[in-house]
């Protein structure tokens, strides 16, 4: 590729931005916003306050709890508490999911079906 080439790519390119960038600066919404900003941050400037002290004001909720790893984990749901009894032996197995050594055992022995019957109960 030519470097006239590409210049002439770069220039057409930059009038097309340019073209962008005229019709936004007329978009009453841009304008109204600028505005808002322009307002928000003499506000800020008159009582000695920063961005982060808005946002506290605005959404007092703690942001170091939306990021953490405890927050992420939070919104799954425990899972229940699956209680099986085996009828020939007796032996009881709690477990919250399906990938407990003696449960996976039983279902490879008696199959899964089988096994899913050999449910006492179920707890939160």
């Amino acid at each position: 590729m030519s470097l006239l080439y590409t210049y002439m790519q770069k220039e057409q390119q930059l009038k097309q931005l340019q073209d962008e960038l005229d019709k936004l600066k007329n978009d009453e919404r841009l304008k109204t916003e600028l505005d808002f900003k322009n307002h928000l941050e003499t506000l800020m400037r008159e009582f000695d306050k920063s961005a982060s002290d808005v946002i506290k004001l605005l959404d007092p909720t703690p942001t170091a709890n939306k990021s953490s790893s405890s927050a992420k984990t939070s919104g799954r749901a425990k899972r229940k508490l699956k209680i099986y009894e085996n009828p020939n032996t007796g032996e009881v197995v709690e477990t919250r999911g399906g990938n407990q050594k003696t449960l996976k055992a039983w279902k490879e022995e008696f199959g899964a079906d089988t096994v899913e019957s050999w449910l006492v109960r179920t707890e939160d």
